[in-house]
């Protein structure tokens, strides 16, 4: 019989030794499997006991981690008290205080148009002289510009410089605009994270903006440049009369480097944040700016074709590249310590934008009127010709720079710029070299104030047993200009001592 069972059977035309061929083992390739298991395992292990035993190289070791020791501190010595801690409502002693007072009143060179008052740390005034009276204040007026800016911009923004590439349908060839947005203080070459004058720098600019064209196969551009930022007013009316060789002030723009100072005849400082000299200012600053990257842009490979022009930047495109500037924080110290005047018209101009009134000069001061009507401070006897009070025409009492002071030393505002920005007597700014003795070194925070038949001084003051108060001094048509100045140099100097 044929079995039935096919799975045990041979296949069809095959012999049993052909079918028996199906179970056949192969012993050699199970040792070479474990004999390859056992060499990697040996290997493994032996590789962990080399590494432990520092023979061969890995995280593992028996050798002991060494402690280092360190020598014992030796004993401190305590501090002694420099100033007490601040008590705003500490009093100050009025009849030292007016004997202070009588004192810078009766001083050499002074004269009877003078103004002065001293506050204390709550707001109230401890003495005051013809405090009222509305004076040619000089840069005093800067205190108030100060106070705008830091109230309503945010002091922590930057004044971006930005490059735009213009490829739009009917452009013959890749377009480039520079466009400002209110930094004066460029430099010529690398931005330069150490200073402030110079922060943003048109070498590095032009770098990134060559770059950037590069990697679109862009290697030639016409160039122009968007002053637009400002408008056509661009200078206070008259602030000419007190600085007729621009050494002191240019008109505001989008743009400048180094705020337009040109150095061809006045030697340059080391610190670029030190106005050391007063070289004459170019007066046409976003073109130069404009010609300056444009040499830039060839320095970097980039052909620019045709001359370079005023221009506007379309809507609707980004910017190809950019760089910034300071914080505003920085910029306004930079105004307030080097008393730079055209600094104080760009932060009035910049305020004037983000409050609304008129992009102009006139526009500028009723922002800042506008501001010091809602702080409540007193605008009475106030006219600003400018916001830097350079300008002839200018008036304001000691009282209402005091009141600005007051604001700076009290908690809870915006002023926080304004306030730490001044120019600390002994240290730093114009300030620098005011007191006639160290005692009052880093106790002072002012602001200077000097013109042809003006001298002022107004800050506030850490006081030496604790508590602060707050000064201001104008002195008008002295009959000595430099005895008025040193009288109040000793006047201040003392004023920790109350």
């Amino acid at each position: 019989m044929v079995s039935s069972n096919d799975d045990e059977s041979p296949a069809a035309g095959m012999t049993p030794a052909a079918g028996a061929a199906k179970k056949t083992h192969h012993p050699g390739r199970l040792l070479t499997v474990t004999v390859s298991v056992v060499l990697t395992l040996a290997l493994g292990v032996a590789y962990v006991i080399g590494d432990a035993y520092d023979v061969l190289p890995g995280s593992l070791t028996l050798t002991g981690v060494s402690r280092p020791e360190f020598t014992r501190a030796q004993s401190a010595f305590k501090a002694s008290t420099i100033v007490g801690q601040m008590e705003e409502g500490k009093t100050v002693d009025s009849a030292a205080a007016t004997s202070l007072m009588n004192s810078l009143l009766s001083a050499e060179g002074v004269g009877s148009d003078i103004s002065v008052l001293i506050g204390d740390g709550s707001g109230k005034t401890v003495v005051e002289h013809n405090s009222g009276a509305a004076r040619e204040p000089a840069s005093t007026l800067k205190t108030l510009t100060a106070f705008t800016a830091s109230s309503v911009l945010d002091m922590n923004s930057t004044l971006d410089t930005e490059v735009y590439l213009d490829q739009s349908k009917g452009t013959s060839s890749a377009k480039l605009v520079l466009k400002g947005n209110g930094d004066m203080l460029l430099g010529e070459g690398a931005n330069d994270s150490d200073h402030i004058n110079g922060r943003a720098g048109l070498g590095t600019l032009a770098k990134e903006a060559a770059q950037a064209l590069a990697a679109r196969g862009i290697s030639a551009v016409e160039l122009s440049y968007d002053d637009s930022l400002f408008g056509t007013d661009r200078k206070p009316s008259g602030i000419e009369e007190n600085d007729a060789e621009w050494r002191y002030f240019t008109p505001v723009s989008s743009m400048a480097v180094d705020g337009g100072r040109q150095w061809t005849d006045v030697a340059k400082g080391s610190d670029p944040d030190v106005e050391s000299g007063y070289p004459t200012r170019s007066t046409q600053t976003a073109s130069d700016t404009a010609q300056s990257f444009a040499q830039q842009l060839r320095n970097n490979g980039i052909t620019v074709t045709g001359s370079v022009s005023t221009g506007t930047v379309p809507s609707g495109i980004s910017a190809l590249v950019k760089v910034s500037s300071a914080k505003l924080s920085e910029i306004m110290a930079f105004m307030l310590r080097n008393s730079d005047n055209t600094e104080a018209e760009l932060l009035g101009r910049l305020s004037a934008i983000k409050l609304g009134t008129q992009n102009s000069s006139k526009g500028a001061v009723q922002a800042v009127e506008q501001t010091l009507s809602a702080a409540k401070i007193s605008t009475a006897g106030l006219q600003m010709a400018d916001c830097s009070g350079l300008t002839p025409g200018s008036t304001v009492s000691v009282k209402t720079l005091d009141e600005v002071q007051y604001h700076f030393i009290t908690a809870g505002n915006n002023t926080t710029a304004a306030a730490e920005g001044m120019s600390i007597v002994g240290l730093v700014g114009t300030a620098a070299k005011r007191g006639t003795s160290a005692s009052a070194n880093g106790l002072l925070r002012v602001k200077t104030g000097t013109l042809s038949g003006v001298t002022s001084m107004a800050g506030n003051v850490s006081r030496e047993s604790g508590g602060v108060l707050t000064f201001a001094v104008i002195i008008n048509n002295p009959e000595n200009e430099w005895s008025a100045t040193q009288a109040i140099n000793a006047f201040i100097t003392k004023l920790p001592t109350l």
